[in-house]
């Protein structure tokens, strides 16, 4: 297909990607910025600041502290904890001497975690130490790990925090047997360089576990050149550059919050680290410290807006703000609301992407708005729409087929899964699974997954776009869509929905069910309501399989 997009490209945006230093290791791009500008703040968390010598020199400390307990180029190490100064130093830490990051929910319960440690065949772990009973609950149906590594979140955190901190973060440092301690780690390895040969089309940099959304989790793996092709992608898009204080509340274990941290990295940046999301810490952050850009889910925006003493909170010096619409899709109204609270920052769906791309595969531009669209695509980058009856066809614009990408952030295939991997890769193109569009100015529409996608009498249905308008009710939290079969229509939607808490036992489906009639069409509407406390979910994502094999 022409590339139309670039029609409605940004003026004020180069049109190829500009590698900054090359396309080596982004651990060299670290290694480069604490030589030039060793004293520049790379983190700030909670009130404590960690200059770019110091986050080289200790993920040289822990780099040195794999080799010396054996592990060797190309092993793994998994990462179980929430964002703090220690992941990032990990992340560095394993690179610098050859390994393969392997980022672990700080969500899962025991059953989740062991899957992803053997299927992985992870040799280390790094954890805090509140979830260290998780670990130690599997040690023997994890064969493959040799060490735990523990730390605690007060580790790194000032004596008295400038920012509220979530209740977990305030529990104390125990000694944990049969560990290695972050800490002293920090104090007795080498701090000089690891000597390590990276080909970057090849060498594996990370195991991005799939959501779970049909079936069980997969490992993508992502190459060197991949982790810094798309965060370069998304910080160039962003207007990144060394002056800029990015506010990171996005978790580092999924691929986006790593994406964004990675990309200020790689510009020599300074990081606002947020470990959990909470509105009143954000605002005091943005403020304190100048935040020039952030990103986070619409809700987060949602309840920085509604917070009582917003108003007290200067919050201007945001350029641009990214979103991603989970439970709550971005509208004009949200954006302006948003805008007007700032002085004028932007905020914007940040991308279409997935696990097995490096995410970030579009951006919206900024002087072309199109809500409800996932914006243009990003460099270097070959997106199509595929008829899904013929896959070696096209559609041609307008019309609805699987999206398929293509560009140097791509997998190199699953983890010991050669027939997901064939499947899914088919000629240096990622099958997403995904249903979507391009409209006559280049946009893509997100529509939904393929397989989920109900029909009723005939008609094409996604569970994204009712949940869309069901979210939309003053009542509802949030809600799940699935088909269930039907004897005249062949397949009819079935919505579970999690009421607000003031609104349970007070709203009835027969009333869902009214309202649904008058803001959608009827081929959409519900024909069978559940109300639930909470929704299956891996992280943020909604796992509709589970409610279908309910």
């Amino acid at each position: 297909m022409e590339k139309i997009w670039l029609r409605n490209w940004p003026k004020d945006l180069p049109k190829e990607l500009v590698y900054p230093h090359g396309k080596i290791p982004v651990f060299e791009y670290l290694r480069i910025h604490a030589k030039k500008s060793p004293n520049k703040t790379a983190i700030i968390f909670y009130g404590r600041e960690i200059s770019y010598r110091e986050l080289d020199q200790s993920s040289d400390r822990f780099a040195n502290y794999l080799l010396n307990e054996g592990l060797r180029k190309g092993e793994r190490v998994g990462i179980f904890m929430g964002n703090c100064p220690q992941y990032i130093i990990a992340v560095f830490g394993v690179h610098k001497m050859g390994g393969i990051v392997c980022p672990i929910s700080p969500l899962f319960k025991e059953q989740e975690l062991k899957y992803e440690i053997n299927n992985a065949l992870m040799t280390g772990l790094l954890t805090a130490d509140i979830l260290f009973p998780l670990i130690c609950n599997i040690k023997n149906e994890i064969p493959t790990v040799k060490f735990t590594v523990v730390t605690n979140y007060n580790d790194y955190l000032p004596s008295e925090p400038v920012m509220p901190v979530v209740e977990y973060m305030k529990i104390q440092k125990q000694p944990v047997t049969g560990t290695d301690d972050f800490n002293e780690i920090m104090k007795i390895e080498a701090s000089c360089p690891p000597v390590v040969s990276i080909d970057m089309e090849n060498d594996i940099s990370l195991f991005e576990y799939t959501g779970g959304t049909s079936g069980l989790p997969k490992g993508a793996m992502l190459t060197h050149l991949a982790h810094l092709y798309k965060p370069l992608c998304i910080a160039q898009v962003r207007g990144l550059n060394e002056n800029s204080v990015e506010l990171t509340c996005m978790p580092y274990f999924n691929i986006a919050g790593m994406t964004c941290m990675i990309g200020i990295v790689i510009y020599g940046a300074t990081n606002i680290c947020i470990t959990q999301f909470e509105s009143k810490a954000v605002l005091i952050a943005i403020e304190r410290y100048q935040a020039t850009s952030m990103y986070t889910a619409v809700p987060g925006y949602l309840m920085m807006m509604q917070h009582p003493d917003v108003k007290k909170y200067r919050l201007n010096s945001l350029k641009k703000s990214l979103t991603t619409s989970f439970v709550v899709s971005l509208n004009e109204k949200i954006s302006q609301q948003w805008s007007e609270l700032t002085g004028g920052c932007p905020l914007l769906e940040a991308a279409y992407g997935l696990s097995e791309t490096h995410t970030a595969d579009t951006f919206m531009p900024s002087h072309f708005v199109k809500y409800g669209s996932v914006g243009i695509p990003t460099y270097e980058n070959e997106i199509q729409i595929l008829d899904v009856n013929d896959k070696t066809k096209e559609v041609p614009i307008g019309e609805q087929g699987e999206i398929a990408i293509r560009n140097p952030g791509c997998m190199k295939g699953y983890w010991n899964n050669k027939e997901a991997t064939e499947s899914t890769l088919v000629n240096g193109f990622i099958l997403t699974g995904d249903i979507g569009k391009f409209d006559e100015d280049g946009y893509l529409w997100w529509l939904g997954r393929f397989k989920e996608m109900i029909k009723v009498s005939g008609f094409s249905v996604f569970p994204e776009e009712v949940e869309a308008i069901l979210n939309q009710h003053l009542a509802i939290v949030e809600s799940a869509v699935i088909p269930v079969q039907d004897t005249k229509k062949g397949e009819v939607v079935k919505a579970f929905i999690v009421l607000k808490a003031e609104k349970a036992g007070l709203v009835t489906s027969d009333e869902i069910m009214s309202w649904s009639k008058n803001n959608m069409a009827s081929h959409k509407v519900p024909a069978y309501i559940e109300f639930r406390n909470e929704l299956p979910k891996s992280g943020v994502k909604l796992l509709r399989r589970l409610l279908r094999e309910e």
